[in-house]
This record gives structure tokens, sequence and C-alpha cells, in this order.
């Protein structure tokens, strides 16, 4: 059942042959369709590689993207990438430059996404083929200088939410059947930092939640029933660094009680996450809650005992045939990567297996 006991956010690292063809393209060295011949063969070989390693819910990896949101945010109708800007700030680093600004109307039509996912299905062989894309909430919150296009911002929340019901609906179409929403935008209401964050662009945190929580509940209000529609909440990965710090206490109540998504994939690996209290507000049986106690930002394997207690520390707020496990972020949420190997990468995701399963009998 999706999301699986044993699985992962998404993105891998990039193979230095990718990266090396990206710079030749950038440098105009290599046309557009050998860039993509490249991309296409390293799509196979990490579908292949997260087969052999144990993986259910495949992906491409993310290969094909620079940045885990702007590129699909920017292939919307109105939106396009701004690479004249300062990119996220992150704790101690500041991430290369690039954004998103809207220039008209948001919609969905044509979208390229939609081609690299029947890319992943052709060749997911008997795994689920899983699309990964940005929250509605990453379109409102990570614009430059907001929606100026837009003089009413209801307008704008109305054509973002109605852009994806047509990309959700989309996928479906091109035959997805687990898609997952990533959004950090929650992280800003988990600190006083995030909330002083807010209010200097003239928003009020309490009016934000909810605010966030309308955008993905109107956002699936006609997804089809047999697409499962995760989201995973996040605080930042660029190079093996964090965004933003906070437990989820300030939004459980909407992020665990509120939301009509089928799945979350929360970060738990460390202490800037918060406890496992928070938990305490899921109140649907059907809702799976996938543990990110696993880091992804080091190759280093965590104690499979403190892994376990953990486990069942969680299972004191939601009943254990609800949980599941995987690391708490992708492995490369941009081009640059985390701070690991290729081989560390897979021997974590073995590890999460391995532990499900002894977990889950």
């Amino acid at each position: 059942m999706i999301p699986f006991r044993h699985d992962h956010v998404g993105s891998f690292l990039r193979p230095a042959d990718l990266t090396q063809a990206r710079e030749q393209y950038k440098s105009g060295e290599l046309t557009h369709e050998a860039l993509r011949a490249v991309e296409d063969r390293e799509i196979i070989r990490i579908i292949e590689k997260q087969k052999e390693n144990g993986v259910l819910a495949v992906t491409d990896g993310e290969l094909r993207r620079s940045w885990w949101h702007f590129d699909f945010l920017g292939g919307l109708d109105g939106v396009e990438l701004y690479e004249q800007i300062d990119g996220p700030k992150f704790h101690n680093m500041q991430t290369r430059k690039g954004g998103i600004r809207v220039v008209g109307k948001v919609d969905f039509s044509a979208h390229p996404f939609l081609e690299d996912f029947k890319f992943v299905q052709k060749h997911a062989g008997g795994a689920v083929a899983k699309q990964t894309i940005p929250s509605p909430n990453m379109l409102l919150y990570r614009l430059e200088n907001g929606a100026n296009v837009y003089t009413d911002r209801e307008a704008f929340l109305q054509d973002t939410i109605a852009a994806y019901q047509k990309a959700i609906q989309a996928f479906y179409d091109a035959g997805c059947r687990y898609l997952q929403l990533d959004d950090t935008a929650w992280a800003d209401l988990f600190s006083e930092a995030g909330h002083d964050k807010l209010r200097a662009k003239g928003l009020e945190p309490a009016e934000e939640l909810k605010t966030m929580q309308r955008m993905i509940n109107e956002s699936l209000a006609h997804k089809p029933a047999d697409l499962v529609v995760t989201m995973h909440i996040c605080r930042g990965n660029y190079k093996s660094n964090f965004f933003s710090t906070g437990g989820y206490d300030y939004a459980s109540e909407v992020i665990f009680g509120g939301l009509d998504v089928d799945g979350l994939f929360l970060e738990f690996d460390d202490e800037r996450s918060g406890s496992f209290e928070s938990l305490k507000h899921v109140n649907r049986k059907d809702l799976k809650i996938v543990l990110g106690l696993l880091t992804s930002k080091t190759g280093q394997l965590e104690n499979k005992e403190q892994i376990k207690a953990r486990i069942a520390e969680a299972a004191t707020y939601v009943p254990l045939e609800q949980l599941c496990l995987s690391p708490q972020c992708g492995f490369s949420s941009t081009e640059e990567g985390n701070i690991l190997t290729e081989e560390q990468q897979w021997r974590k995701l073995r590890y999460v297996k391995e532990i499900a399963e002894e977990v889950w009998q």
C-alpha cells in the first residue's frame, strides 16, 4: 500500500557525467537533444539501482531538474524562472542565484514534467512510478516580490488552485497513481523567526496557516479516488544544510488533522524537528505517517535500536500500522547534492528497508 513501509522522498545525487553534460549544455557545447540522451541513460540506470536496493516506488531522481521546486513552477503558464536574484538563504550558507516570478495569469496547460513522468513509468518495470512536484504553497511563498501581476491576492490564490487541479488531473491522465507534493512553506510557521519573516511581508501567521491549508485541500478537491497523494514537509536541504528550524506544534492541528492528503512524509531526524507529541492531532485511521528518522544529509548510518525505539515512541501517538519509515528528505534537492557518496545513498535506503522489515514483520 502506498506510501510503502519503507519509502523515500524522491531525489538522488547527480552522476558526474550528467553534471558535466549540463555544464556543456550551458556553454553551448552540447545540444538539448544530446543532454536529454544523457539524462535518459542516467534515469534508466537510477531506476534500476532503486529496484536493486529494494525501493518499491521509483522516481527519476529529479535528474532533469536544477532545483526541486523552481523547475516545475517555472513551467506553469504565467510563471518564469528568474536567475538575476539571490536564491534562498540557508543556515550559514547562501544558495546560488535563482528564483521565480509571475509574468501573467497563472495556469496549467502543457508541461514538460508530464513527458518526464511517462518516461519513468515506461521504465519502472514492476515498480510503482512516483511523481514529485512542489506544492501550490511554494508558488505563493517563494515568489520574488510577490505576484505583482495580480492586484488581487484572492484572484492569485484561485488561479493557482485551478492550475494545480489541472496539473493533478493531467498527471493522473498520464498514468500517475502516486503523486507527492513537496512543501517547505510550512516551515515558516515552525519558529518565531519564521513568523517574523511572514510579518515582514505583511502576512499574519495565523491567517497564512489557513491559506496553506486551503491551497492543499482545494487543489485536491477533485482528486481521482485511486490517486494517492502524499506531502513532504521539509525544513530545507541544500548541500547537506538546512533552511529553518522548529517543531510542528504551531501548525500541528492543521497538518495532522486538517489536510486532505493520504500520507505525510515528515522530518524527525534531529532536534530541529521537535517531538512526536504533535502527532496526537492525527484524527484519521487512513492517514499514513512516514517518519523521516534517518538523515539524507550524511552517509553515516544511524543506530538501528535507537531508530526502532523512536518508531515505538511515535506509535504511542499513532498506531504502528499507520506508520512508515524513510530518510527525512531527498539526497539531492538541488543539482549540487548532499555531502555523501552514491554508495552511501544506496546503503541508507537498504538500511531503511532492513529496519522496516524488522519492525513490520
